[in-house]
């Protein structure tokens, strides 16, 4: 471009148009002392040059008219830009300027172009391929007035086009302003690469390169200023509002409902008539963002974990609940609805979701391993089951997030779950036989339940609200089936666990040993199937006295129990003891559990403690029998004169520990029981022995002697029975009583201790106190009759209906 301009000035004489221009030049305007020129000066020197071109062309004769159409275009583009550019022009895309300035310049070009009509243009005498300067220049000045245009154009806002002068424009991206100013830099560095040649012309002229410069340098200010007025990155780039079809493909279902409400509005609410293709492409618009909707709904209980799958959800949620918005507002108009109005989506939301919950029942996951022995009502319930537990989790924790509290749909989901069991149970309660009754009855009455009563689920789901998911009419007769078959099953578990034991008896077999005591498996298996029979019963049939009934046959089991007791006794094997002390383990364990647990009815209760009752006394006697008969040559000894010397009683108490060793071998409880009753007995015949009156105490040194042989002896049998385990304190309190009698001297004394004595123990009879006076020898016989009557008669008043030890009753006194 510059070798152009070089070429243009080197015969400035022989081209009239330069030599006018030139001297306008001289003649109007001051060079300035930078080099540079001012505005006026400038617009002249512009005008020299393009008026005699324009009003001038060359003939087709002319040899310039021979120049290739690319020669032509800088004659093109100086017509077009005929109206010198003002220095921010307002211009919109594709047209024209039409402002006031520029019609103003448009007249005073004309007006030059017709003075000069007279002065026809002399052709140059330069080589007539070489194009005229007027032309390079004007395609240079078009250059930069035409990127001024686009830039103004691009600019962003309309205060920033007030700020910089410019009028109306559409604006562009901050790629585009980037773009564009790399372009000019680009030009400019072309530009600067090649300086221009200095004009040979007059020296006052001011030179090209000065003036380019300038224009270039007010572009480049004006640029920067434009993007550094820019508000933000964000900001540079246009913000476009995506169409319905990009709203789909996002699944921003929200945001294209109300588009397409927006849209509804304006045809039916804001226009006179509505247009037949719009209103065509909203309904078919409308249709497809319904089908979009149903079918992220039909995937709401199968969601990914990803945010978009979420975010779909709870957009289409949304949009239901503006189309809902909008139908309340058509109700509220007089005029027509268009045909999908009212749309109904919340209804239609509620079936979607019925016919989803529906088929993940119809269809529940794959069967796991427990399945494989099940019937077919049971594998299908339990598939329903879990399908049903998973559902209803992802529900409270990822569903649930999706929608408004409002819409309770926690809740919605429970009740759908709960209808769609229970329809299905009707159709199979009819049909089910004893197994499937009693699994259908424990899922109903108990799986169910504990599945709603988790707390996650109770937190956001009214179970209480469900109700039950069987009628009374079908749920009481399969409870009744239900109990009866439990009772059955119940009575032929506990029959054959006896049936097991009489066996090993009659195979000879001891039972096993536990920790050094026999044990029997009968109690605790049959313990065993009670409680979780019974229990079970209650869970489901949520009635405890119904429950109970399964119990009701529990006394002729242990009536069964009993005659095989009775019948080891009989044999009286060499193996019975062993059987014997494991059975005592079982008759306490069975009485334990029958007056400690509620699962039995009150008249089993009192049918069985009985029974059990007379197993303990018949297997303590069985046991002690062998031990009285080893002990009854040193009780002989008993209330005799060898009596009163020690090594009668120490003999009985060496005898007594050593049978002591052999009763070991049941249980600790029922073994301390067992020797309580012996220690019981051992005291019995001890005072029958003392009150028989072989020995007679006639003054008070021998009742000295005689209270502390008695008192001694308590001590010492005591402390032997104490140190095997037994716990029957109260014996030695009766023994020490009755030497307290046999001490005292004093008539009143004796009546206050005789009545202490038959105070604690009410079986004390007449003959007993007649016994133990008749030992104290130096008493009257009035003094005996005064004693006797007196304390009588106190016993008499002070008689009462309480609880009390039984002692006097088994010692059996001859004579009075």
């Amino acid at each position: 471009m510059s070798q152009m301009m070089d070429k243009s000035t080197e015969n400035p004489g022989n081209d009239p148009v330069s030599t006018k221009s030139n001297g306008s030049i001289k003649s109007d305007e001051k060079t300035s002392t930078d080099g540079g020129i001012n505005v006026g000066m400038m617009e002249k020197f512009r005008r020299s040059f393009r008026l005699p071109t324009r009003k001038n062309p060359p003939s087709p004769g002319d040899k310039e008219s021979k120049l290739s159409p690319e020669s032509d275009e800088p004659a093109k583009m100086l017509d077009s830009a005929a109206s010198p550019q003002p220095p921010l022009p307002s211009l919109s895309p594709g047209s024209a300027s039409t402002s006031p300035k520029n019609n103003q310049k448009k007249e005073d070009d004309e007006s030059d172009v017709s003075s000069n009509k007279s002065k026809p243009l002399t052709p140059s005498n330069t080589d007539p391929s070489m194009p005229r300067f007027d032309n390079t220049f004007n395609r240079l000045r078009e250059s930069f007035p035409w990127r001024r245009k686009k830039e103004v154009d691009t600019l962003p806002s309309e205060d920033l086009k007030e700020e910089k002068g410019l009028g109306d424009g559409s604006s562009a991206t901050c790629l585009e302003n980037e773009e564009k100013k790399e372009e000019d830099e680009s030009d400019v560095s072309s530009l600067k690469s090649k300086p221009p040649t200095p004009s040979k012309t007059d020296p006052s002229m001011p030179r090209f390169d000065n003036t380019f410069n300038r224009l270039r340098e007010s572009i480049r200010w004006r640029r920067k200023k434009e993007v550094d007025t820019l508000p933000s990155e964000d900001l540079k780039e246009e913000k476009v509002t995506p169409t319905f079809e990009e709203y789909l493909e996002i699944q921003a279902f929200c945001e294209a409902t109300q588009q397409l409400i927006d849209r509804e509005k304006h045809l039916f609410w804001e226009t006179a008539e509505a247009n037949k293709e719009a209103v065509e492409k909203l309904a078919a618009d409308h249709k497809a963002l319904e089908e979009r909707v149903w079918q992220t709904l039909q995937q709401s209980l199968s969601l990914s974990s990803e945010e978009a799958s979420v975010s779909a959800l709870k957009s289409a949620v949304k949009a239901i609940n503006l189309e809902e918005e909008q139908d309340q507002l058509w109700k509220q108009r007089s005029q027509t609805p268009p045909a999908w109005r009212p749309s109904e989506w919340k209804k239609r939301h509620d079936e979607v979701l019925q016919k989803l919950v529906n088929g993940r029942m119809d269809n529940p996951s794959s069967p796991t391993g427990d399945q494989v022995n099940q019937s077919s009502i049971q594998a299908d319930i339990q598939s329903m089951d879990r399908q049903l537990k998973d559902d209803l989790q992802w529900v409270v924790e990822k569903v649930k997030n999706c929608y408004p509290p409002e819409m309770d749909i926690c809740n919605f989901y429970a009740r759908q779950y709960h209808q769609t069991f229970k329809a299905r149970l009707r159709k199979i309660v009819g049909s089910v036989d004893d197994e499937d009754c009693s699994f259908l009855l424990r899922w109903v009455k108990e799986s169910y339940p504990e599945i709603l009563e988790k707390p996650e689920l109770t937190s956001n789901i009214n179970t209480e609200a469900l109700g039950n998911l069987l009628p009374d009419e079908l749920l009481k007769p399969l409870e009744e089936k239900y109990l009866s078959n439990q009772q059955s099953d119940l009575m032929i578990y506990i029959d054959r666990v006896l049936d097991e034991a009489k066996k090993e008896w009659d195979q000879g077999k001891e039972p096993t040993r536990d920790d050094g005591c026999y044990a029997s498996a009968v109690a605790y298996d049959v313990i065993q199937f009670i409680n979780d029979i019974v229990t079970s019963a209650q869970k489901i049939v949520r009635d405890p006295h119904k429950a109970q009934k399964i119990t009701s046959n529990l006394t002729d089991f242990m009536q069964r129990y009993k005659e095989f007791h009775e019948d080891v006794i009989k044999q009286n094997k060499p193996h019975s003891k062993a059987f014997i002390k494991a059975n005592l383990s079982c008759v306490k364990q069975f009485k334990d559990f029958l007056v400690k647990h509620d699962l039995f009815l009150e008249d089993v209760q009192k049918n069985c403690l009985p029974v059990l009752t007379e197993m303990k006394q018949s297997a303590h006697t069985y046991l002690l029998t062998p031990v009285h008969k080893v002990l009854k040559p040193h009780y002989q000894k008993v209330g005799t004169n060898d009596w009163l010397k020690k090594n009668t009683f120490e003999k009985l108490l060496n005898s007594t520990e050593e049978e002591l060793q052999q009763l070991q071998g049941s249980s600790q409880s029922s073994y301390q029981e067992l020797i309580g009753q012996l220690y019981q007995e051992v005291a019995e015949e001890y005072v029958r022995r003392l009150l028989k009156g072989e020995v007679k105490l006639k003054d008070s040194n021998q009742q000295q002697k005689a209270y502390e042989t008695v008192k001694e002896n308590a001590e010492k049998l005591h402390e032997l029975f104490a140190e095997m385990g037994s716990k029957q304190d109260w014996l030695k309190e009766i023994l020490t009583k009755i030497a307290e009698v046999l001490k005292l001297q004093d008539t009143p004394a004796i009546q206050m201790q005789i009545v202490s004595l038959g105070s604690a123990y009410p079986d004390l009879s007449e003959k007993h106190i007649s016994a133990l006076l008749k030992l104290k020898a130096n008493l009257s016989k009035a003094d005996k009759k005064t004693i006797k009557t007196t304390v009588l008669d106190i016993l008499k008043e002070s008689h009462t209906n309480a609880e009390t030890r039984a002692f006097f009753s088994k010692v059996e006194v001859v004579g009075s």
